[in-house]
């Protein structure tokens, strides 16, 4: 499955994930950058993208309307972007297993 990086993420960690998830794209890339979190949803949801945020709002959304999309939530995500691809790196097989379970809605990840 693909991700779609929420802008609270840069734009560089798309290419620095391709290799464990490619064909990944990021929210300005997508023409989504500052559209209200419902049209990131229903995009997301309806290109096949799971979504990777680092705020609780997805979360919340992911919650109450169920799955699809799929939400990875970098929690407490105010660390670089390196820092970032190394968490989701290190956490790619936990990743690829969620993104397979057609019952689990989110994922929260946290920097160790």
């Amino acid at each position: 499955m693909k991700l779609l990086l929420d802008e609270n993420l840069s734009r560089r960690l798309v290419a620095r994930i391709a290799d464990l998830f490619p064909d990944s794209s990021h929210v300005e890339t997508e023409g989504l950058l500052q559209l209200p979190d419902s049209h990131i949803w229903e995009h997301a949801r309806t290109k096949g993208f799971a979504i990777v945020t680092a705020d609780a709002d997805f979360y919340e959304l992911a919650t109450t309307r169920g799955i699809p999309p799929k939400v990875i939530w970098l929690r407490g995500c105010d660390y670089p972007t390196w820092v970032a691809e190394k968490l989701i790196r290190d956490q790619a097989i936990r990743i690829a297993e969620f993104l397979k379970d057609t019952e689990r809605a989110v994922l929260v990840l946290r920097r160790a």
